[in-house]
């Protein structure tokens, strides 16, 4: 059985990587034409040209012959790689003067970002021949179809891989500036059964920049039946039979290019009633019935706001007709929804127009008529289903995928206007304002089942009130029926999110499945990954997928991109993300920021980075002199250090949070361990005393968090390892393992096994310790805590060389002791600490 791999192109799973054909064109008469020697004179510089560009790229070369076949973790990564290829092939073309043998060196190339999976081959099979790695997947014949498509010179990316490359070209330079973009439109391929958008990009005077050349075996343009050469000709015969008076008779309306999936920009609400409670309710409330549709996706408020931004309006700029269609034409999105409610003859109307943003010109309209301001919901409920199936989706769909607005949000205007505020609120990351609002929503329908899901994620995933969002997300699910589907699948996997990872990935999964362009599902995916697997190469993936247009949440997800890039030791990437997170308005927590500065011990842009920080509830006002301990520790400022702990833990007691108490409570008993300052007997006493703590307020905590507390025992017998006290930690870890809850928890299992070790190498068998973490310690995944007890063992067998390797390798991932949570993150600060000792000091106890 082969062995998965790892890295870029190591995942024993599905993995999300953009794919790179190229293909060298005309090779077999290149050789003919120069002859042998000279051939191989020209493929080793191409050869050498190929290894340059592989690393400079960031890419894993995979396969080649007469073409090549590359994974990137990156779109714009592959598109530099093809780009320079090309440009590289026409200088090695002039210096070897290939020309004057009547031909050229040129390659034809396909980019495309798709699941592939990975694996390795064995020695044995690679030694007769085999490739050292195998990729397989939908992504790859997709790839090679539009290499195959292309001309001589062309690079031509699929529909995914070109709006996440548009989006980076910023990071080629000035270069990335002049690049020319092109849309070849819809085509078709052979196994493929919907047609495929294809762009050309290149730079000015190399790329053809023409249309693709079609190949009837395997490609065509996607004609429209009525432009078909048989279709015109009966076309011309009919008008030619019909009377000009019967044009007239049958003009067409105007029509619109929307297919299924194609955004829309949804238009603020022009009231003309006069009643402001219909303001936000109404605007929302025709979101919230387009966004039921699997045909139609709508434009988040947020990411409009975000483009008013980077055109440089006011971020309160009424989005009339111009505006939201400049948004359109900016973001993508084909069409624009204007939608109005008046008073007309006594009767509340409510009509909407779709809007072609080109030309600006109303393409369709609706409009219903009711009685009183309660019959609103009920006409946009009529008035959005109209629409839905005049840009195309199917009647059946729409009576599948709907449920009235009364149904699926509230039948109280006031609740509605509450929680469509709430929702504004949130976005601009006032945290306290939208948990305002959506609890008025409640108060005002406690049936308003939308409202209690956004304020029990809100509660759990932003403010760390995890028991009070245990409570509102069963209250949510028990009003199931008045979710619609895509709200109800959101619900699963916040929920989830509570528990163990491999069921929330499995839920966010479903939801991609069925709303693939649900990109802010891909944040979870990226939290995910990131905390609970330890893996910020995917969750780097993810965070990408998040900021691809037209998402919504953007500055959340650069700032998930700066926090993973901090985890991967690439700090200046990391921090510009940052930046991008706060020009798009979004300003989380000030100290993942400071990690990129203190991981390469800038102080002084630790300091900078936590000056307001914003305090969005009780979280905040703990984690604030928590996160300062940390950074007072990692400078071996022991007193300061022990004071900002202490500061938490009184915090957390006046929040009467027993959960933020353990917290600090924990930290502070690292400190006292790492700064040497107690005997080993009384830092055992104090241990003790933790403990006794938590057994105190087990069922408090266990109403918080039912799974912090074996974790927090999990941290004690770490902490009692630090000090070589066996028994001590034998205690702690059994009553950990007592608790059943950390079972599906992937880093529980990594702890599980630090504590063997240590257990081993104070019982005087270090070899058994060193045997069992090497394994582990080998994986990406593995903790900087296994790499540290690693290191323990190592000098405690007396292997120098070995323990010096472990010290280099936690000298070099500072990043990733910063970000990465072990324990739930009780740990994180012993992390950091283990990464300023040095061999000399990383065994001896206290």
């Amino acid at each position: 059985m082969n062995a998965p791999d790892s890295g870029i192109g190591n995942d024993s799973g599905p993995q999300v990587r953009t794919l790179l054909l190229t293909d060298l064109c005309d090779s077999t008469t290149l050789v003919e034409r120069l002859g042998d020697n000279e051939a191989a004179e020209l493929f080793r510089a191409h050869d050498r040209l190929v290894l340059k560009l592989q690393q400079q790229w960031h890419g894993r070369l995979i396969d080649r012959s007469d073409g090549l076949l590359l994974l990137f973790e990156r779109p714009i990564d592959g598109l530099g790689f093809a780009m320079d290829y090309v440009r590289g092939l026409r200088d090695l073309g002039e210096q070897h003067k290939v020309a004057r043998h009547g031909v050229e060196l040129q390659a034809r190339a396909g980019l495309h970002v798709g699941e592939v999976l990975t694996w390795r081959n064995s020695d044995a099979a690679v030694n007769v021949g085999a490739k050292p790695l195998e990729v397989e997947g939908l992504a790859k014949p997709m790839a090679g179809r539009l290499m195959t498509l292309a001309r001589p010179g062309q690079i031509l990316l699929s529909a995914t891989a070109e709006p996440l490359a548009h989006r980076a070209a910023r990071e080629l330079g000035e270069r990335g500036e002049h690049l020319l973009w092109k849309s070849h439109g819809r085509w078709r391929f052979k196994g493929v059964p919907q047609p495929q958008d294809i762009y050309e990009v290149g730079e000015p005077g190399i790329a053809p920049l023409r249309a693709p050349q079609q190949n009837r075996a395997k490609a065509w343009r996607d004609i429209p039946l009525w432009r078909r050469p048989a279709a015109l000709a009966a076309e011309l015969l009919l008008v030619a039979g019909l009377a000009g008076g019967t044009w007239f008779m049958t003009r067409p309306q105007p029509a619109i290019a929307f297919g299924e999936r194609d955004w829309v920009v949804v238009a603020d609400l022009r009231n003309l009633t006069g009643d402001a409670m219909l303001d936000d309710s109404l605007e929302q409330a025709f979101r919230i019935s387009l966004e039921q549709s699997r045909y139609v996706n709508v434009l988040s408020d947020l990411k409009a706001r975000d483009t008013l931004a980077r055109m440089r309006r006011k971020p309160d700029t009424l989005l009339d007709r111009a505006v939201a269609s400049e948004i359109a034409l900016r973001d993508g999105a084909r069409a624009v929804i204007l939608p109005t409610v008046a008073e007309i003859g006594g009767h509340i109307r409510v009509s909407a127009e779709v809007i072609d943003p080109h030309t600006q010109t109303t393409v369709y309209a609706a409009s219903a008529d009711g009685n009183g301001a309660q019959s609103t919901l009920a006409s946009i409920d009529k008035v959005s289903g109209e629409l839905r199936g005049k840009l195309g989706e199917a009647l059946e769909a729409i009576h599948k995928n709907s449920m009235s607005l009364p149904s699926a949000t509230t039948g109280d205007l006031d609740a509605l206007k509450a929680y469509a505020v709430g929702r504004k609120q949130q976005s601009t990351g006032d945290q306290l304002a939208a948990k305002g609002c959506y609890e008025r929503a409640v108060e005002r329908d406690p049936q308003f089942a939308l409202a209690w899901s956004a304020l029990a994620s809100l509660l759990a995933h932003t403010l760390g009130e995890f028991g009070t969002a245990a409570r509102y997300f069963d209250r949510a699910a028990q009003l199931r029926d008045r979710l619609s589907p895509r709200e109800s699948l959101k619900l699963d996997v916040a929920m989830a999110r509570l528990g163990p990872p491999a069921m929330a990935i499995e839920k966010a999964d479903q939801l991609l499945a069925l709303y693939p362009d649900e990109l802010s599902v891909h944040l979870s995916l990226a939290q995910l990954h990131l905390w609970e697997r330890n893996d910020a190469e995917s969750a780097l993936v993810h965070a990408r997928a998040a900021s691809a247009p037209p998402a919504q949440r953007l500055g959340l997800a650069h700032y998930m991109q700066g926090i993973a890039l901090v985890a991967l030791e690439r700090p200046d990437a990391a921090l510009g993300e940052f930046a991008r997170s706060r020009e798009l308005g979004y300003d989380g927590a000030r100290y993942s920021l400071a990690y990129a500065h203190a991981m390469r011990r800038d102080w002084d842009g630790v300091a900078r980075a936590l000056e307001g920080q914003r305090v969005s509830g009780a979280y905040d006002r703990v984690a604030i002199p928590a996160q300062a301990a940390t950074f007072a520790a990692d400078q071996r400022k022991w007193e300061d250090a022990l004071a900002l702990a202490g500061e938490a833990v009184d915090i957390a007691v006046r929040e009467d949070s027993p959960l933020y108490e353990a917290d600090a409570r924990i930290r502070r008993m690292t400190i006292e361990i790492a700064s040497r300052r107690l005997p080993r007997s009384e830092l055992s006493r104090r241990i003790r005393e933790e403990l006794a703590w938590l057994e105190s307020n087990a069922e408090r905590l266990d109403a918080e968090l039912a799974v912090f507390r074996p974790f927090a025992m999990s941290a004690y017998a770490v902490l009692a390892a630090r000090i070589d006290d066996a028994r001590l930690l034998q205690s702690a870890r059994d009553k950990g393992r007592a608790l059943p809850q950390q079972d599906g928890y992937p880093l529980a299992g990594q702890l599980q096994t630090v504590l063997g070790a240590e257990l081993e190498r104070i019982q005087g068998k270090p070899g058994d310790a060193t045997r069992d973490l090497r394994k582990l310690a080998g994986q990406p995944e593995a903790l900087a805590l296994v790499h540290a007890t690693l290191r323990r063992s190592e000098l405690a067998a007396g292997n120098a060389d070995a323990a010096a390797r472990e010290t280099g390798w936690l000298v070099a991932h500072r990043g990733r002791a910063y970000v990465e949570r072990p324990a739930f993150d009780l740990l994180s600060m012993l992390s950091v600490i283990d990464s300023t000792l040095d061999e000399a000091t990383a065994l001896s106890p206290p």
